[in-house]
């Protein structure tokens, strides 16, 4: 698939996602939102790919929406429309990345404004360089934060600092970021990369690419449980599909005989059936 505004390469298992215009900072446009949905499509559906890595191209990981349209930048959109008006671009992208039956790390390498930091909250590991800069800047920009982050932002970091961000509209450091829990650990800029891909070497080494997604569902599924009981229906249904799987078998047999596991099930044909369906789209016919 030919993109023109990222780029999207698989290495040693890893699929990595680059945001690619640099000369704008890489600046989030509509063409940029049907590329990266398409990414995480190719993503999903390529066996070999264990673990998604996204960064951007140049100085920044993504300064925001493109405003080179002016002032009428956010009152036009060529998005299908949700109750009636039209769906913002950001939004679509960030339930895309939501729904991932693989995991995502965000090596966030320069400035992440707007759309730019909003992508990043269903990625299940933000990683920084000590460059980067952050800003839930919509307020200033008199709009409000999309792409989901009013539900995304305060499950991640917590209501009271989720609101201090989203209400001034300032743009803060990586290490008022990592204060904050909204990276995990930050990094010289020369290390971020290594780093990113460490981690994801890691899951596709030693892991169960079904059993990752079935936790990736588990765990954001559950943030949403009306209570522990939700979440045990959910483990304990899981657990029976896949207590009797090859990968069950291979991964107590491995262990049992000391050597690396290989694990047999792919996911995109063995995904058990009571894998939750997230995020539920109310709007589908």
């Amino acid at each position: 698939m030919a993109f023109t505004e990222i780029e999207y390469d698989v290495a040693d298992r890893i699929a990595t996602v680059t945001l690619k215009r640099p000369e704008r900072l890489n600046a989030f446009t509509f063409t940029m939102r049907g590329e990266l949905i398409d990414a995480f499509d190719l993503a999903d559906a390529d066996d070999e790919v264990r673990a998604v890595v996204v960064t951007g191209a140049g100085r920044a990981f993504c300064a925001g929406a493109d405003l080179s349209g002016g002032g009428g930048t956010f009152g036009k959109s060529e998005a299908p429309k949700v109750d009636g008006h039209p769906r913002d671009g950001g939004g679509t992208v960030a339930l895309r990345i939501a729904a991932s039956l693989k995991p995502v790390i965000a090596a966030i390498n320069g400035p992440a404004v707007g759309v730019g930091v909003t992508m990043t909250l269903p990625m299940d590991v933000r990683l920084a360089a000590d460059t980067a800069r952050f800003g839930f800047v919509f307020a200033r920009r008199g709009i409000v934060p999309e792409a989901a982050s009013s539900w995304f932002l305060p499950r991640i970091v917590g209501i009271a600092q989720a609101m201090e961000w989203a209400a001034t509209g300032r743009v803060f450091a990586a290490e008022e970021a990592l204060q904050g829990r909204l990276v995990s650990r930050v990094y010289p800029q020369d290390e971020l990369l290594p780093a990113a891909y460490a981690l994801a070497r890691e899951i596709a080494a030693n892991t169960s690419a079904v059993s990752v997604a079935a936790v990736r569902r588990l765990m954001w599924s559950g943030l949403s449980a009306a209570s522990p009981w939700e979440a045990h229906a959910a483990d304990s249904r899981l657990m029976a599909e896949l207590g009797a799987s090859p990968d069950a078998v291979e991964g107590v047999t491995s262990f049992l005989e000391k050597r690396q596991a290989h694990f047999p099930m792919k996911v995109s044909q063995d995904l058990p059936p009571g894998l939750p369906s997230w995020p539920e789209d109310p709007y589908r016919v």
